[in-house]
């Protein structure tokens, strides 16, 4: 598994510490994005929180799944979150040691008091002092926010107190960019009232004595709650791993409802992803899970179609420049400024997606302009599938032939690929185990690849020759 060593630095460890008129809660920046470019440590917000104890424990629910493993749990985890100011909002996103939880508290407008939220993404400390000290929060604490240092510590303090250095596996990466895809296949499949939600919720299982997965089950809407049923049926949502919505908890007994997003299933349908959004006043706290405990975001391929095609690419160049920290990005509004049509304009926002550019909030069914402050680039150069397929394009292994396409592989052997209905189907074992369920094989994506370029080709020479005429 590729990783690389990635350094985090604070001006100091993030601290509640009390202050005029009540507590401070500073949490400090790291190096990251701006509308102004990269800085040191930005600050994004000075404020209130108008419901401290809330927030407090959602923040430490998002800092749970940054540390957690669900899978091979006796391995660490320890990423910062992320924090991205939208404007009018603030995002703390994380996701789990294991590839195979991805959370999300969005701070609303609500929730804040008292100071105008900035625009940019980089890491938080959230330090285990401060994890204790959050716990302690009272209700009736008045609590005032800082995300970023202050001007004077800025120009006062000379480099780095505080240096994080931790591994960073490409899976990770891969897995930021996976979640927000498949989640964009969401729809909102049930919504609870705050007392049978917290009834669902504290109900379900959490793990065996060791943590061990209970393995994908599902629910299905029944008035106010959700019913347990042995198999996929239509309007029944996948809860894959119920013990991986643990840190729900925390915030339970601030719940004001539930609601359950997830793709449309039929009939014997395999485990899927799903996202479980608990609301909080003036804020959102949601969990996206992967189809299974085992099986992280970054082997599902679902941003593969879009990294394969260099339209995607140069369009992916053009929306990039468009972007503006929006909250909400509207696919109509960069339609119409790109001049492209909406469905390049939405692979153009997956392709963005794959270096952590854009995340997808499914409260919202939305995307939204966030700056991952990693290398996250590498995440296309080292998806494996991908750089197989090229490599194969490259050798001349694909030949087409209308509907079927056949690669010859490394080994020497002949897979054939066809199209049906526009799926591509493969003849090979990764097709014949995962039936799509997980993207597209290196064959079928090779065969993409060279159809694409055929096309280009025949582009190019009709505009030649209508020159010509």
């Amino acid at each position: 598994m590729t990783r690389s060593l990635q350094a985090v630095a604070y001006r100091r460890p993030s601290v509640l510490e009390s202050a005029a008129g009540g507590q401070l809660l500073g949490l400090e920046t790291s190096r990251g994005a701006t509308p102004t470019g990269v800085k040191d440590h930005p600050q994004f917000f000075a404020g209130f929180l108008t419901s401290p104890q809330v927030a407090s424990a959602a923040l430490l629910a998002v800092a749970d799944v940054a540390a957690a493993r669900y899978y091979q749990q006796q391995l660490r985890a320890s990423l910062d979150p992320v924090v991205t100011g939208n404007g009018d909002r603030l995002r703390f996103e994380s996701f789990s040691g294991c590839c195979g939880v991805y959370a999300r508290l969005d701070v609303l407008e609500p929730g804040l008091d008292g100071g105008e939220v900035g625009h940019g993404t980089t890491n938080v400390d959230v330090n285990n002092p401060l994890r204790e000290a959050l716990s302690r929060i009272g209700s009736d604490d008045p609590l005032h926010l800082r995300v970023g240092p202050e001007e004077l510590a800025v120009t006062t303090l000379d480099g780095p107190v505080v240096e994080k250095k931790v591994p960073l596996p490409d899976r990770w990466l891969r897995g930021f960019a996976e979640a927000q895809v498949i989640a964009a296949g969401f729809d909102l499949r049930a919504e609870l009232p705050a007392a049978d939600a917290v009834r669902f919720l504290r109900a379900l299982p959490r793990g065996g004595a060791r943590g061990a997965s209970t393995g994908p089950q599902w629910v299905v809407p029944s008035g106010n709650t959700l019913r347990p049923t042995t198999r996929a049926v239509p309007g029944a949502v996948c809860l894959p791993g119920p013990e991986r919505l643990i840190a729900l908890q925390r915030v339970l007994r601030h719940a004001t409802a539930l609601r359950v997003y997830g793709p449309a299933v039929t009939g014997g349908a395999a485990a899927t992803a799903s996202a479980w959004e608990v609301v909080l006043p003036g804020m959102r706290l949601t969990l996206t899970l992967s189809p299974d405990a085992s099986r992280g975001f970054s082997g599902e391929g679902g941003v593969l179609a879009a990294l394969a095609t260099d339209e995607a690419a140069e369009d992916a160049e053009l929306i990039s420049v468009l972007l503006a920290w929006e909250p909400r990005v509207d696919v109509a509004d960069l339609a119409s400024a790109s001049g492209l049509t909406p469905e390049r304009v939405r692979a153009a926002l997956i392709r963005l997606g794959t270096s952590g550019r854009v995340g997808y909030d499914t409260a919202e069914a939305a995307y939204f302009h966030r700056e991952l402050p990693y290398d996250a680039e590498r995440v296309e150069r080292h998806n494996p599938r991908l750089r197989s397929a090229r490599a194969l394009v490259a050798a001349g292994a694909v030949a087409l032939d209308g509907a079927l396409g056949t690669v010859t592989a490394e080994d020497g052997h002949v897979h054939r690929v066809r199209d049906e209905a526009g799926v591509l189907s493969c003849s090979c074992l990764w097709w014949a185990k995962y039936r799509g369920g997980r993207g597209p094989c290196k064959h079928a994506l090779a065969v993409r690849m060279v159809r694409r370029g055929d096309a280009a080709a025949e582009r190019d020479m009709a505009r030649v020759e209508a020159d010509a005429r």
